[in-house]
């Protein structure tokens, strides 16, 4: 079992999902908030890897939306200099456990790394459902116009879509 270090935007429900899964699968999750962390260019690009830069933004970002910001047109240090300013911009979460570090909640890579599958038999029918989901976004299934409460993904009650990367901020 790992100690997961889990970077979030607290109260969203993609979050929640997202750690009840790695609970079950036996690892202590140590939840911080991706919008408090005083993050570093060079910290916060140790979790993004290989991957392109457009795969670092939560494409569900009303600035990415809205055309603001189009993360296919950005080179690295624009696109980490624009996170350091509205963390929101961040794809979620962001996952370290020892010195790895991923960004998304991708069920088949997390199972290979540290594993999802439930400890416990009780665990087992509900750790299936999830996994079954897609958990890379905000968990509210097809229904793009809803609301939240105060800490919740949106926290304004503002039409949400959903896109990989997590919910829209």
């Amino acid at each position: 079992m790992a100690r997961v270090i889990f970077y979030e935007k607290p109260g969203c429900k993609g979050g929640t999902r997202q750690k009840v899964l790695l609970t079950a699968a036996g690892h202590e999750v140590v939840a911080q908030s991706l919008l408090a962390e005083p993050w570093t260019a060079e910290r916060l690009r140790s979790f993004f890897g290989d991957r392109p830069v457009a795969e670092w933004f939560n494409q569900s970002s009303p600035r990415v939306k809205s055309g603001e910001v189009v993360p296919e047109k950005l080179d690295a240090d624009t696109a980490l200099s624009l996170m350091l300013q509205d963390p929101l911009l961040i794809r979620r979460p962001l996952i370290q456990v020892g010195d790895r570090r991923e960004v998304g909640f991708e069920v088949e890579k997390i199972d290979a790394w540290i594993g999802l599958q439930p400890v416990d038999e009780s665990f087992r029918e509900m750790a299936e459902k999830l996994m079954s989901k897609d958990l890379q976004g905000c968990a509210h299934g097809g229904n793009h116009e809803h609301h939240h409460h105060e800490g919740g993904c949106n926290g304004h009650g503002h039409e949400q879509h959903h896109q990989q990367g997590s919910c829209k901020h």
